[in-house]
């Protein structure tokens, strides 16, 4: 997910009009997909989450090839990238409340 928002940090020097682009000089950036975003970070999460879960296993199991630290760091990993999730899912229904609240 970290990786996620450096590259979608880095997004919009990419995409930044070129000078001679439009008849006013500013050409339309093309329009990002929330959606989409959201649910590639979910699914970088879910992965996140078997990664770990069968590291765990295969060190439960004896694999030699897997060492406890590794394990032990994948679960971390997949536990910050699931925290993160949730803060964003509670900013995301915060923020819902608010203009659900606003007046008209």
């Amino acid at each position: 997910m970290m990786a996620q928002l450096k590259a979608a940090a880095s997004a919009p020097h990419k995409l930044a009009p070129e000078p001679s682009a439009g008849a006013a000089g500013v050409a339309p950036l093309p329009k990002l997909n929330f959606a989409d975003a959201l649910k590639t970070s979910l699914d970088s999460v879910s992965a996140a989450q078997h990664h770990s879960e069968e590291l765990g296993k295969a060190f439960a199991m004896g694999d030699d090839k897997v060492s406890l630290s590794d394990v032990m760091i994948s679960m971390q990993k997949s536990s910050i990238s699931f925290q993160s999730s949730i803060q964003v899912r509670n900013k995301l229904v915060s923020a819902y409340h608010e203009i659900m609240n606003m007046q008209v």
